[in-house]
């Protein structure tokens, strides 16, 4: 479909779009000049592409989504080994903000998935590579850039210009600084910044929330128990969930997200430990 088709209950496709006749189309989608849309793609009811959009096939955008100027999204992998042929693609939830020029790789694996989670904003020209998890509600500010294979959980924000290593994990609720640099993982609710440092908990976050007093109070002594002095990370959560029994969810999640991963984990600033409730 190209050259202004319109069928019934599109808001919208310009007459210089480019849409193919296969792509599945929900009610009340807007699609703008000269947008490009491929075979194999979903818009989810009132998706809204803008000039000049890319959205390839094999991408799914879920309700309510917006893709702003020259954004691609499900363009391949950038890795020497992908073979385009591969049937990935990308999988966006409901109302999430694409600004422009954001660009959202395919999965590499056949039948798998990059994905955005409900509510996600992605900032102008941030950057989500191949085989991606980022949480609902996730802020990525202008210019982030995020490797292959991240895991990123729900209500994290990533400051402008900041770069991730391939295979990082973010924990929920956790705030990166603008302009850091991230090789080793990072754990639920706390704030790092500058080459893998930790310096404190994002008690703010958490606030806003809405958090309650027994789950940050517990949050703090998991925080304590982990990074209250030297030694192994992942030894010293293990010997805190094992301790005491954990009332809240949250400080259990924290403990428990240093089971896994293969990157190593931040840690303090060498200049001297930012205590939780800084």
């Amino acid at each position: 479909m190209s050259g202004g088709e319109n069928p019934a209950g599109v808001g919208a496709v310009h007459a210089t779009a480019v849409v193919h006749h296969a792509v599945r189309l929900g009610t009340g989608v807007v699609i703008g000049p000269y947008a490009v849309v491929e075979d194999g793609v979903e818009l989810g009811d009132g998706v809204v592409l803008a000039a000049h959009a890319v959205v390839r096939s094999g991408t799914i955008l879920g309700t309510g989504t917006s893709v702003g100027e020259h954004a691609v999204i499900g363009g391949w992998p950038q890795d020497l080994k992908f073979d385009p042929r591969t049937p990935s693609g990308v999988r966006v939830g409901a109302g999430v903000t694409l600004r422009e020029g954001v660009t959202v790789n395919r999965a590499t694996r056949a039948g798998a998935f990059t994905e955005i989670g409900d509510g996600a904003f992605l900032m102008a020209a941030a950057h989500v590579g191949h085989d991606c998890v980022i949480g609902r509600n996730t802020i990525l500010a202008n210019n982030v850039m995020v490797a292959g294979l991240v895991r990123m959980g729900d209500y994290v924000f990533v400051g402008g210009g900041t770069g991730f290593h391939q295979g990082a994990r973010v924990g929920e609720g956790a705030m990166v600084s603008g302009l850091a640099r991230m090789s080793r993982d990072v754990p639920p609710f706390t704030m790092v910044a500058e080459r893998d440092e930790v310096v404190g908990l994002n008690l703010v976050g958490m606030r806003r929330r809405g958090f309650v007093r027994e789950a940050v109070r517990e949050i703090k002594e998991a925080y304590r128990r982990v990074y209250s002095g030297p030694g192994n990370r992942r030894a010293r959560a293990a010997e805190a969930l094992e301790a005491r029994p954990w009332l809240s969810a949250e400080a259990r999640g924290f403990l428990e997200f240093f089971a896994e991963g293969k990157r190593g984990f931040v840690q303090p600033r060498k200049r001297g430990h930012a205590d939780a409730d800084d």
